[in-house]
């Protein structure tokens, strides 16, 4: 059974929304860290993306993403800023979520302003990608559709890691005298890591994004990732403090 994750240009604007309701790391780059224990790791998540713009350019562009997970479970993950695909800067880190699966505790972190925000769980995430899909030529057990086709695009290694990749093409009918628009996504999910190690999603309509995650290593991450850096306040206290 191969999990996966939908990507759209949108993902990276609902982080909030995510840390509310499941915790994950799912931001912005399509990959979903699940808080499985005994499968640490640390990787770079690379992420090129072209958007259609209104008047049909195209605009290119990259980031750059650490996520990681401990033995525990503890999950880190990062939100960069978007750079020309041409910069040579590193993009600036934005955001960062921790989820801590024992405590069900979300943190966001807000480098710039030094703040940080808990939020308790009332369930626990998932423990895989969400969206099942069997990598088989029959489509798993989901009902047939004339407008989508699986395809299993078989296995292969990643970093020292076997993935297994499939690709879903969902055909939308013409409408308007114009042409069908074909849509894919792409997966490669890696069973001992528990989280696809590449999404693609393409959209004509829309543009597509891409993430790689590179330089993976399965040691445990420096526990210092996981926590709250010095000098941090709650969100909470300072817009109390900005009430006054």
């Amino acid at each position: 059974m191969l999990r996966r994750c939908l990507v759209s240009g949108v993902c990276f604007s609902v982080l909030l929304a995510f840390a509310a309701a499941g915790a994950h790391a799912q931001n912005g780059s399509g990959i979903f860290v699940t808080p499985v224990p005994n499968a640490p790791f640390r990787g770079v998540v690379e992420v090129q993306r072209s958007t259609v713009q209104k008047n049909g350019t195209v605009m290119d562009l990259k980031s750059t993403q650490v996520i990681a997970r401990d033995s525990t479970g503890h999950v880190y993950t990062e939100t960069r800023q978007w750079l020309p695909i041409s910069s040579t800067a590193a993009p600036a880190l934005l955001r960062v979520l921790m989820y801590d699966p024992q405590q069900r505790v979300t943190t966001l972190l807000f480098p710039t302003r030094q703040l940080y925000r808990k939020i308790v769980l009332y369930r626990p995430p998932p423990m895989e990608p969400p969206d099942q899909t069997d990598a088989s030529p029959a489509g798993a057990n989901l009902p047939p559709s004339q407008f989508s086709k699986p395809e299993d695009l078989g296995t292969k290694e990643m970093d020292g890691l076997q993935v297994h990749g499939v690709r879903e093409t969902q055909t939308i009918p013409a409408s308007g005298g114009g042409q069908p628009i074909v849509v894919t996504d792409e997966y490669w999910y890696s069973d001992y890591l528990h989280i696809n190690v590449v999404v693609k999603h393409n959209d004509p309509r829309w543009g597509s994004i891409t993430s790689t995650v590179t330089q993976i290593s399965q040691d445990d991450p420096d526990p210092s990732l996981f926590t709250i850096p010095d000098g941090y306040k709650p969100l909470s206290a300072m817009r109390a403090k900005q009430s006054k």
